[in-house]
């Protein structure tokens, strides 16, 4: 399996449990300055430049991703600070390489994209199988995805689903539920879990933290995922 950490606020590794001595070796692809030049033809931040729009990336994954019990993490990166600007050669890299992840291999391949809907206006996510969107009980988190839907149609997505995250009850469940209306499917609740976020604090794996019951809960998440069930 292949995780492509596509967030600019780069976190997947934690997620995964991979250690923070470990996370020092990951060096993002935005930040291969020698590679974005090699296959763009331009030189990082400078002005004024062509480069190839269309870059060959079919080998990045497979030289440089982290491999962690089982599953090869690729950190795509992002522009390194504030006030840094337009990463132009180093976009079109990303951007030509999630294409290809998406519409050209045939592994397994989970996209943690950021949080909101950029990239749904840059059509980045066109082509996946399956968008899962992660919703909170609450107003703003409803709005968000109402969003989502909306632009996620636009660009062509038609297998859209749900997950309910950090409910506390029935009551937040029933909440996320008439909000959205019946529209789209919910094919998981995961309970909110103390264990998860101390799991954070400590940058543990999720998995390797969670009480049963929170295990079990992820477990049906990925078992709709593989039957196509949408309850």
């Amino acid at each position: 399996m292949l995780a492509v950490d596509a967030d600019p606020a780069a976190n997947l590794a934690s997620a995964l449990g991979i250690s923070a001595e470990a996370q020092k070796q990951i060096i993002p692809i935005s930040e291969r300055k020698a590679l974005i030049e090699q296959r763009t033809g331009a030189k990082v931040k400078q002005y004024g430049q062509m480069f190839k729009l269309n870059p060959e990336v079919s080998d990045i994954a497979e030289q440089f991703a982290y491999r962690h019990e089982g599953v090869d993490l690729l950190v795509l990166g992002a522009v390194p600070q504030g006030g840094g600007g337009c990463a132009c050669p180093e976009s079109v890299l990303l951007r030509a390489l999630v294409q290809d992840l998406v519409l050209a291999k045939d592994d397994a391949l989970v996209l943690d994209m950021e949080a909101g809907v950029e990239h749904l206006g840059r059509a980045t996510a066109r082509g996946v199988d399956t968008l899962l969107v992660v919703v909170e009980p609450g107003q703003r988190s409803i709005d968000c995805a109402q969003r989502i839907f909306v632009m996620a149609g636009q660009i062509g997505l038609q297998d859209i689903r749900v997950v309910a995250n950090k409910v506390t009850g029935p009551g937040d469940e029933e909440y996320i539920r008439k909000a959205l209306g019946g529209t789209w499917p919910v094919i998981g609740i995961v309970p909110f879990s103390n264990e998860v976020r101390d799991a954070d604090r400590v940058g543990r794996s999720v998995l390797g933290s969670c009480t049963a019951p929170l295990r079990a809960a992820f477990a049906g998440i990925l078992a709709s995922l593989d039957t196509g069930d949408k309850r």
